[in-house]
């Protein structure tokens, strides 16, 4: 096996395309709006693709998205760049590849999540999304306000707002419900869904789905493949985006890695 750095877009894209949900983030990230933030390293049997490890590079955090549906040639590409990989990431892990990590690196969560896929395009047509407003970067400030009271540590990139793929919902001039995207192409036709929350004090009415529904709305209209990333125990997010037309489709780990210091 072989392993090197990638460069063509063209060769990524046709491996990556083999399981477009599987792969969904990194094909996002093959457009110019993500495409400079990236590392691409791939094991080759020949001229033969084996897998392919991504390095968002973004700060303060990079992120490492290692997804494959065979643990053998991902086992073997990652421990061949272990000392290419920055001492603290975060990183999307398929069953089976943590122990990759164990001799050098420690974790300092592991939660189980879903991939889920947009696969019925006919239920979020109906719903009442008249209160929904497409989100601008005039309202950056109330969007950072909202995150923080609720839901910190997200992970949120401001240039994300340019996509024109935020909507959200305010009541008395205030942000209170949003829905985003962690990923968008219209090149690559591709999108995932991100950073959904409503207010604590105004749950339990609907808003997040009326926002996400126009949010897969708009979507629909420039992307072929929409997917996105839940946790496994987050069963109330889990049936609002069944009810949208998402099913699960893989089972992965999200995770942050710490290189062992020394003498542990």
């Amino acid at each position: 096996m072989k392993i090197c750095c990638l460069h063509s877009k063209a060769e990524i894209e046709a491996f990556l395309r083999k399981n477009v949900y599987l792969h969904i983030y990194s094909i996002g990230d093959l457009d110019d709006f993500f495409w400079h933030d990236t590392v691409w390293y791939a094991a080759k049997d020949g001229d033969d693709i084996q897998a392919i490890v991504l390095l968002y590079t973004v700060p303060p955090v990079p992120t490492l998205h290692a997804m494959s549906e065979e643990r053998g040639p991902m086992a073997e590409l990652l421990r061949s760049i272990l000392h290419l990989l920055p001492g603290r990431f975060h990183a999307h892990l398929s069953s089976g590849l943590a122990e990759v990590f164990d001799e050098q690196y420690e974790f300092e969560y592991f939660q189980k999540h879903y991939k889920m896929a947009l696969s019925d395009k006919s239920r979020f047509r109906d719903v009442d999304c008249s209160q929904v407003i497409r989100l601008t970067a005039n309202d950056l400030d109330q969007l950072l306000r909202l995150y923080e009271e609720a839901y910190p540590g997200n992970w949120f990139n401001p240039r994300m707002l340019e996509t024109g793929q935020y909507f959200g919902i305010r009541q008395e001039d205030r942000l209170i419900t949003v829905a985003g995207v962690h990923v968008y192409s219209q090149k690559y036709k591709v999108a995932s869904l991100g950073n959904i929350v409503t207010h604590p004090d105004y749950r339990g009415n609907g808003l997040a789905k009326s926002a996400t529904a126009r949010l897969c709305q708009s979507l629909t209209e420039s992307t072929n493949h929409v997917g996105l990333n839940v946790k496994a125990d987050n069963e109330a997010a889990m049936a609002l985006y069944e009810k949208l037309g998402f099913e699960k489709v893989n089972p992965y780990y999200e995770c942050m890695i710490s290189m062992r210091k020394h003498g542990q």
